[in-house]
């Protein structure tokens, strides 16, 4: 019940700032306590990086933002040695990826090999430099903003890093009345809405908790065979290119038991895989061009599997 607790504090700041995001910052918060890295899509405008710095404010942590663009080079996001003239040695000057909560702000504005400095980040929790590595802080979650609309000037992903994503997130636009809810809270605030507002309600320390609290969680034979063949109908079905990696299927797993902790529940339900699905494979499978050129997307294919395969009762 602790995991629970923790997250209705976190949800209760970040609502303070971030209107009309439910799902969203559910997801968000899965992520975190499942110890993974966010992708999030949406046009400019609609709160990324402000959803970022509140995330940070709310846990009590150090939060870095690197503005990702084409000149930009690996030293500029992990760091470099750097030679001390009046010692006569060099020294090691961190980047902005030594941080707790790092925000790539449109990641697909670099070349692919500044992008690949962060592959280490996101897998091994660690910096190589000179031969010498260096760990990261817990916890540590990469959040990295992608546009939609812009092709211009970007280099997609590679397909080994998109799968280094925990998540994809997609940010909608608000309807109407939530939009109206903001007007109404930005003006009360003086004409902006600020991390500022959000007290600290997790330390490093309770995050670690949660993460034990959420490892003890059960998985049954059922739900294994439920995740088995959702990962396995990604791959035989005829619309999809590349079907999700075996790293889809135990990440599934896992958002699915920090769903289950946030509901205060010890065991996973289909439900709890079913709100996570998208979101989780969504950027690891490709569609064939032939299903793009009649407008199928990997949500209305996702969405046709969970209807096919069966659901453990």
């Amino acid at each position: 019940m602790f995991v629970k607790k923790k997250y209705t504090e976190l949800m209760d700041e970040m609502k303070k700032v971030i209107v009309g995001q439910e799902q969203f910052l559910s997801l968000l918060a899965a992520a975190l306590f499942t110890g993974g890295n966010v992708l999030m899509e949406g046009f400019p405008g609609l709160g990324k990086t402000l959803t970022a710095r509140t995330l940070a404010k709310a846990l009590d942590v150090r939060f870095s933002r690197i503005q990702f663009t084409p000149d930009l080079m690996p030293s500029d996001v992990t760091g470099t040695k750097v030679f001390d003239v009046k010692n006569g040695t060099f020294y090691m000057k961190k980047g902005p990826v030594f941080t707790n909560i790092l925000l790539a702000d449109e990641i697909n504005r670099a070349t692919p090999k500044t992008q690949s400095a962060l592959l280490e980040c996101m897998e091994e929790r660690s910096v190589t430099i000179d031969g010498e590595t260096y760990l990261l802080d817990e916890p540590f979650l990469v959040i990295a903003t992608m546009n939609p609309i812009e092709f211009e000037g970007t280099y997609p992903l590679p397909e080994a890093q998109l799968d280094r994503f925990l998540m994809k997130l997609e940010v909608n636009h608000l309807p109407p009345e939530k939009e109206e809810e903001l007007l109404y809270r930005v003006n009360e605030a003086g004409g902006a809405l600020s991390p500022e507002q959000v007290t600290a309600v997790i330390t490093p320390d309770e995050w670690r908790a949660a993460r034990n609290e959420i490892a003890g969680v059960k998985v049954s034979e059922g739900i294994m065979k439920y995740i088995t063949s959702i990962i396995y109908a990604t791959r035989n079905t005829p619309a999809v290119l590349l079907g999700a990696s075996s790293r889809a299927s135990i990440d599934l797993m896992k958002c699915a038991k920090t769903l289950a902790a946030f509901d205060g529940r010890d065991y996973i339900i289909p439900e709890d895989v079913v709100e996570v699905v998208h979101p989780v494979i969504r950027h690891r499978i490709i569609v064939r061009p032939e299903a793009q050129l009649d407008n199928v997307t990997v949500d209305d294919i996702l969405s046709g599997i969970i209807k096919t395969v069966e659901i453990p009762r």
